[in-house]
């Protein structure tokens, strides 16, 4: 029965601030707000009207004193965002009196909100399906302006839309499969115009499905961000690289190999794209403890990284240290860069000729770092950045996405070798199943509150 408790939480991030808001969601909810609410002009709110406000102040239940002088606003069912009755009860911000309004709430009888309920309420209230409900929280967590807009058209229903119409074209063609087998006595019997027309709607299906799917590596990145790994022996100019990146002297810079002990991770907006940028602890064989723990960290960034920046000294000859790094992520994608070209280069260019991707950078005077930039968005962007259409962020829509397509695959090699049109049936049905993930239809409970518990408190 907890769905129907009337529930309440801070949707506004804690501390010191203006304005803070406490959610309250459920049929009971203005009843509950009265109780704790004393308006300025004697009203009471039980008679007021949807999307209206009313001035006044929250009292202790118990000592009726006043607590707090808020504007509460009223949102009725289904027209809210829970599609429940919604009040939310604008005080001043600030944690103490923030939590006391919140506590009265609950004493007056509400229950605490579970991450995410809000808009779990919504999914479940049939307002937005679960790829909506998950951009929701993609847009909370938007690091770039790019994330940001992808988040929007998803939770606008962009994707929802798209899975509609891949719904349609499969649905079409279970429904002439269903017209054949019930209408057919004898499989052999069948109209021969049929089989060609299941075929181009599992054709066009699939070939959506494709289309979708052609940006989803792209779309992770722009949720997630893209993960950079600087890695190098100590006195490289790994900690130099970063600052440049930066703009910023994150790092501390000396001429003393191992001054970076720990892993330093920082993020940048590279044209949109957020880019997590490692500078890891100087790879080597080393008998301080601290610096040892350091190095281990390192060598779990580079297994966990998307690219890999190798920086090496151009202004010495390669050593046993370098080769052993070169070693390390030559099977990881990566760019080499060349370091201190403001020195007299002193490494032998044919030793590295298996790296695909080379620069030519000095750190410290800051030469070759926009071709660093060009070369990362032509490695994972082609060189240019789609910020019009609809993208998969999600690596839970991808794999139903690979599901679906895998199921439309097999129906049509079906349908070519002449199989049974159940055996296809049972195909296309699956990749329904698939595509029923992304927007909610098909899940089981237990992932869609695991997916809900990701999210923050007040939404």
């Amino acid at each position: 029965m907890r769905e129907f408790d009337t529930i309440s939480a801070i949707s506004t991030a804690i501390g010191e601030g203006g304005i803070a808001i406490i959610r309250v969601s459920g049929d009971k909810a203005l009843d509950i707000v009265s109780r704790i609410f004393k308006a300025k002009n004697d009203k009471d709110i039980k008679d007021m009207k949807s999307y209206t406000m009313r001035y006044g102040y929250i009292i202790d239940i118990d000592t009726k004193e006043p607590i707090d002088e808020v504007i509460i606003s009223f949102m009725k069912g289904p027209r809210s965002y829970t599609a429940e009755d919604v009040v939310e009860i604008n005080c001043h911000g600030g944690v103490t009196s923030t939590n006391k309004v919140l506590e009265m709430t609950i004493k007056a009888g509400a229950r605490l909100a579970e991450p995410g309920e809000f808009t779990k309420r919504a999914f479940l209230n049939g307002r937005i399906d679960l790829s909506q409900a998950e951009a929701v929280m993609d847009l909370i967590t938007a690091k770039t302006d790019l994330a940001m807009k992808s988040a929007l058209m998803q939770s606008n229903g962009s994707l929802s839309r798209e899975i509609g119409k891949l719904n349609e074209y499969l649905l079409n063609v279970l429904a002439l499969i269903e017209y054949a087998v019930d209408f057919t006595e004898d499989e052999e019997e069948i109209d021969p115009s049929i089989p060609p027309r299941v075929r181009d709607g599992l054709e066009e299906a699939f070939n959506n499905i494709n289309r979708l799917m052609k940006n989803a590596d792209e779309g992770r990145i722009i949720r997630d961000g893209l993960s950079l790994a600087i890695v190098g022996k100590p006195n490289v100019g790994k900690s130099s690289l970063l600052n440049v990146l930066l703009k910023e002297k994150r790092a501390i810079v000396t001429d003393i190999a191992g001054t970076t002990r720990d892993v330093i991770e920082e993020y940048i907006n590279l044209d949109g794209i957020p880019v997590k940028i490692i500078d890891t602890a100087g790879i080597r064989e080393t008998d301080d403890i601290v610096e040892r723990i350091g190095v281990e960290k390192s060598k779990e960034k580079i297994e966990e990284a998307d690219l890999v920046l190798l920086v090496l000294d151009s202004s010495r000859e390669l050593d046993n240290e370098d080769n052993e790094i070169i070693e390390a992520v030559r099977n990881k994608k990566s760019i080499l860069l060349l370091n201190k070209i403001d020195l007299e280069n002193k490494i032998d260019l044919s030793l590295l000729e298996n790296f695909e991707h080379k620069i030519k950078i000095s750190a410290k005077e800051d030469l070759g770092i926009d071709k660093l930039k060009e070369e990362i968005k032509d490695m994972f962007f082609n060189g240019a950045i789609d910020s019009e259409s609809l993208v998969i962020s999600n690596s839970r829509h991808k794999q139903a996405l690979i599901r679906a397509k895998e199921n439309c695959e097999k129906a049509i090699a079906s349908v070519k070798n002449n199989e049974y049109l159940d055996l296809v049936s049972i195909y296309v049905t699956a990749a329904l199943k698939a595509l029923g993930e992304i927007t909610g239809t098909e899940l089981e409970e237990d992932l869609v509150n695991k997916i809900f518990k990701e999210f923050c408190c007040g939404k």
